[in-house]
Order: structure tokens, then C-alpha cells, then sequence
């Protein structure tokens, strides 16, 4: 059996405040999972913490490209060194965030060791950049697009190793079934499932279809991304932009399981998840036993 990591990534740099005056409690997610003792359950290892820089954009206004661009590019260069430390060393890191712009963490440090490829399940594609949006700030919502070099160079092309991820080896899961990203995705030959596709084709079926298009030998292995907003509000309203029509748990689990199940899975992160959102702690509760059940039964 492969050893388990968790690692702590705390950073919420890449979403803009919640209110004036305030910043977005994604910070809180590992602390939370932690508290339903994720580590005891799994097994794992203790990785620690990465700690992020101080949440301020400052006098940022819009047009002045991603907000926290230079907080962001350090802490996504700290957290690749601890990130390619675990690959490297054959164990499986799991990554508690944070907002989703620590992904690029683990795509720096997977780029570094070689080529691999991202499963990524969000309830968006997190693709917005300059050729299809009138502005960029948020890098929570841009992390895909710098991480396959449709971004500004400071986070694009870090270490001179950007696109960290080419076009095809990303596969997306649970865009909403409007999503307006569809048509770019498709256009750039990026595979993508919808909810209403995962529910048409079996949510299993499509991830071991994936899995086998990852293994192969192209590919030095693959990094799984979690968003808790792939999950629908009536189960998951914890998170910043929580849309209708996402997943169900009993649609996630056999998703995520399949995706982590195979050797050439190297690391998983989590993401989005606000415990100040979460008075009663439930969606957290089954946010918790989703990762685990999927790892357990990896």
C-alpha cells in the first residue's frame, strides 16, 4: 500500500473578499477536515503546513491583472518544494487548501519531475484569462488557464517551466451543464464531462475510462483536484459560488474513488470548502468522509 501525506496548504489569495472588509474563510478548510481526524482515519502521515503570505490586494483595481500576484507566485514555488519532495519520496500527497489557485503548487511541482496530467473535478473549469474574459483578478477562477499557460507570466511561467500542464492531458468533471466554457474546452480538444454527462454515461464508467487515458506511457503519472462546488448547494452550500445542478455525494464518491484508485495517482487536493459558511459543520462532515472513503477504498 502507498503512504498517505497531508499536507496543509491554507492559502485563500486567490478569491476575492466575501464582503468589504473581510477575507474568504477557506483558509479554515484543513483545520476543519482535520478536526473529523482525516489523518487518523487514513492512515496517514503528517506533511504539516505550508503558511501562505497575508491575504491583501492592496490598491489592486480591476485591469491590474491576477490580485496577490506575487504572494501567489511565491507560495505556489514554497509549496512545490514540499509537494515534489513527497512525489518524489513515492508517497501520495494530500493536499488540504485553501482556494483553488494552490493547484498551481502541485503543478509546478509536477512539472518539474516530468509530464503529468490533471483529472480535475469542479463545478467550473476555472479557465477564465485574457482571450475570453474582459478582465482576470481572481486567480481561484484562473488557475487552469495559468496552469496551461494562458496567464500572465509571473504565475505562467514560473522557473521558465510554463505550460505546467498541456492542453491534453487535462480531463474536466462536473462543470455545470450551461457552463459557457464548454465551447472553448471543446475547441481546444480539453475532455470534459458535464453533471448531466457523468449522470448520462455512469460516474464510474467515465472515470476509469480517464484513468485508462492517463496511464498512459506519455505520462509520468496524474494529480487529482477537488473542488467542493462540483457538489450541489443542497448538500455542499459552503463555498463561495455555490451554483444548482452539481453533483450528489452518492455521484461524487465512486468519481473520486475511481480517479485516486489508480498507482499512477500521485496526489489529490482539496479546495473551496468555507467552515464560516458551515455554522453545524455538516457539509464538512461529508466533505471529510467523501476524501476518505475514496482513499480508503484507493
Amino acid at each position: 500500500m502507498r503512504t498517505t501525506v497531508v499536507l496543509d496548504a491554507p492559502s485563500n489569495l486567490g478569491l476575492r473578499p466575501p464582503a468589504p472588509g473581510t477575507v474568504p474563510g477557506c483558509y479554515k478548510l484543513a483545520g476543519a477536515l482535520r478536526d473529523r481526524r482525516i489523518v487518523q482515519r487514513l492512515g496517514a502521515l503528517e506533511g504539516g503546513v505550508v503558511v501562505p503570505p497575508r491575504y491583501d490586494r492592496g490598491n489592486w483595481q480591476p485591469g491590474d491583472g491576477v490580485f496577490n500576484a506575487a504572494a501567489i507566485a511565491r507560495y505556489t514555488r514554497t509549496l512545490a518544494d514540499r509537494i515534489e519532495g513527497h512525489v518524489r519520496a513515492g508517497e501520495f500527497a494530500l493536499v488540504l487548501g485553501g482556494d483553488c489557485s494552490i493547484q498551481l503548487g502541485a503543478a509546478l511541482a509536477l512539472r518539474r519531475i516530468g509530464r503529468y496530467g490533471l483529472a480535475a473535478v469542479d463545478g467550473s473549469a476555472d479557465f477564465r484569462h485574457i482571450g475570453n474574459s474582459e478582465g482576470v483578478g481572481a486567480a481561484g477562477g484562473e488557475e487552469l488557464a495559468i496552469a496551461t499557460g494562458r496567464g500572465q507570466a509571473d504565475l505562467s511561467d514560473l522557473e521558465g517551466l510554463g505550460p505546467y500542464l498541456r492542453d491534453e492531458d487535462v480531463r474536466l468533471f462536473g462543470m455545470r451543464d450551461e457552463d459557457e466554457d464548454q465551447a472553448e474546452l471543446a475547441a481546444l480538444k480539453i475532455p470534459h464531462a458535464t453533471v448531466g454527462q457523468i449522470r448520462q454515461w455512469g460516474a464510474a464508467e467515465l472515470a476509469r475510462a480517464t484513468v485508462e487515458s492517463l496511464e498512459t506511457p506519455a505520462l509520468d503519472g496524474y494529480w487529482v483536484h477537488l473542488d467542493a462546488d462540483v457538489l450541489d448547494p443542497s448538500i455542499m452550500p459552503a463555498v463561495d459560488s455555490p451554483d444548482d445542478g452539481g453533483l450528489l455525494a452518492h455521484e461524487l464518491a465512486p468519481l473520486l474513488r475511481t480517479l485516486v484508485s489508480s498507482p499512477r495517482c500521485v496526489g489529490l487536493n482539496v479546495t473551496i470548502y468555507d467552515p464560516d459558511l458551515d455554522p453545524d459543520g455538516t457539509a464538512g462532515a461529508l466533505l471529510a468522509d467523501l476524501v476518505v472513503g475514496a482513499l480508503a477504498g484507493a
